[in-house]
């Protein structure tokens, strides 16, 4: 059974994508295939063309490897490769030996099938488990799929950790079997090589996300509700704290990527990640900051720790945190809202409960007279039955560090509900704003209609959304008027 076909275009390749459920396989079967190119024409790029291609470059290996060179060393391999493809194939449409020629470029000095998988950006995750075994990947509508490409052998496996390692100047041998990189576009890459996995060598690709996720794109998918969302943009306006807490792959990041829009354009942002997965509006002064691993030696590490002492002496408005793990890093985050930074953070928990357990406890282990500095614990749900990622809970966190949860995810209606009544928020913005509880509700019922407005008007871009809602912040007569008539803004980004 067919379940999804799509083109996927990229420097010239049109790639073909067939995604496939047979009736005797658990997962579904993800092909690609490149129209122009048949079994016996890759069979010669591979062992005719490429060779020529590097006989006729002379590049120094520091170019090749140098991030900065990347662009004018492609341009070379290029120009080569289109008299290689000339030579070789005569009489071809212009429009082929194009497409030849790029093909044939990633495939000496990128990373071949793994690189034209990079380009569907319906992929999250492409994994090597063994060259015993096909590509996997993850989509972001049917999950794990496995491909119809195979690894020739371990060493090809080897041969690309090996030349993604010695891009971002480190090294992966039978010394440092591990490899953890951060690749130029943001995307992670974790390598292993046996003995140290069992079955073989392993490559496993985390897309960095070229379209993240904005507040609108969560409505409109129905992961959230337009409800929720406006009182977490209340709770961002008014600088109150907010934990993103949810299991492996629920979606935390993209939830904390899409609030961080409600942030104020006049203020100062510092993210603090292990790898770049954030993407705030440009209209933000954000500062993004990342982790480093110490090298061969054990030097030049840089630990979240460090950033987060660091980003202080930064004078920051609103800090962002990819995730806490560490008692001491906690205690610097809290140490910071107390001291009237607002932070958002993300943590592994699956409910709002478990959240405050989880810093209350061994190996964080805060004292829970702390935990009313969170202003509210958002948790975010992986339905991994339907594949479907949702809002579970939003709880507001009491004087006392328990937690009141105010909204809830119906499973069986698939609506977010509230559950609870306000005991906290509503005392605290009053006190902040000097509006009374009629006021914070209208103020509510209009951020609703705003982002109402912008998903009915499909203003899904993270760049789109920021300048709506820095609109709003400085101009907000003006926006609510196209509001109220229902009128397009024409944004020039």
């Amino acid at each position: 059974m067919q379940l999804d076909k799509y083109k996927v275009e990229k420097e010239g390749l049109v790639v073909d994508v067939t995604i496939k459920q047979p009736p005797h396989q658990f997962v579904p079967i993800y092909e690609v295939k490149i129209p122009e190119i048949s079994e016996g024409t890759r069979i010669l790029i591979e062992n005719k063309l490429k060779p020529e291609l590097l006989s006729k470059v002379d590049v120094d290996m520091r170019e090749l490897l140098d991030p900065k060179e990347s662009e004018r060393v492609k341009e070379k391999f290029k120009k080569a490769a289109y008299e290689v493809v000339k030579e070789n194939f005569r009489n071809l449409d212009e429009k082929v030996v194009q497409m030849l020629v790029n093909y044939l470029v990633i495939n000496t000095i990128g990373l071949g099938e793994l690189e034209i998988l990079s380009y569907d950006d319906h992929l999250e995750e492409i994994t090597i488990n063994s060259s015993a075994q096909p590509i996997w990947v993850y989509h972001k509508r049917w999950g794990w799929c496995k491909t119809n490409l195979k690894p020739k052998d371990e060493e090809t496996i080897y041969n690309y950790a090996s030349l993604i390692a010695r891009r971002v100047g480190k090294q992966i041998n039978v010394l440092n079997p591990l490899l953890d990189a951060t690749l130029p576009d943001g995307s992670r890459v974790n390598a292993t090589l046996a003995p140290i996995s069992a079955f073989g060598n392993t490559l496993t690709i985390r897309k960095f996300s070229k379209n993240p996720w904005s507040v609108t794109r969560l409505i409109a998918n129905n992961t959230t509700s337009s409800e929720l969302m406006a009182l977490i943009w209340l709770y961002v306006q008014y600088e109150l704290s907010l934990i993103v807490a949810g299991g492996t792959g629920s979606g935390k990041t993209s939830f904390l990527n899409a609030i961080s829009q409600f942030i104020p354009p006049n203020q100062r942002v510092i993210s603090i990640e292990d790898t770049r997965e954030l993407t705030l509006p440009k209209y933000l002064q954000w500062v993004p900051l990342m982790t480093r691993q110490p090298n061969p030696e054990g030097k030049g590490e840089v630990t979240m720790l460090d950033l987060l002492v660091n980003s202080l002496r930064m004078r920051p408005d609103r800090i962002l945190v990819g995730e806490i793990r560490r008692k001491r890093e906690a205690e610097i985050l809290f140490e910071a809202m107390r001291t009237g930074h607002s932070v958002y953070a993300t943590l592994h928990a699956d409910n709002a409960v478990q959240t405050i357990k989880r810093l209350t406890t061994p190996p964080i282990d805060l004292p829970k007279e702390m935990m009313d500095a969170v202003g509210g614990i958002i948790v975010q749900l992986r339905q991994r039955r339907l594949k479907i990622r949702r809002s579970l809970e939003f709880a507001e966190v009491l004087e006392s560090g328990d937690v009141n949860v105010l909204y809830r995810w119906n499973s069986k209606k698939d609506e977010i509900e509230q559950v609870g009544q306000f005991q906290k928020t509503i005392e605290v913005i009053s006190l902040y704003s000097g509006k009374d509880a009629k006021e914070i509700e209208r103020d509510l019922k209009e951020k609703q209609e705003v982002l109402e407005w912008m998903v009915a008007h499909e203003y899904y871009d993270v760049d789109e959304v920021g300048y709506l809602i820095a609109k709003y912040y400085s101009n907000k007569e003006e926006l609510m008027e196209y509001v109220r008539e229902d009128k397009r803004w024409e944004i020039d980004i």
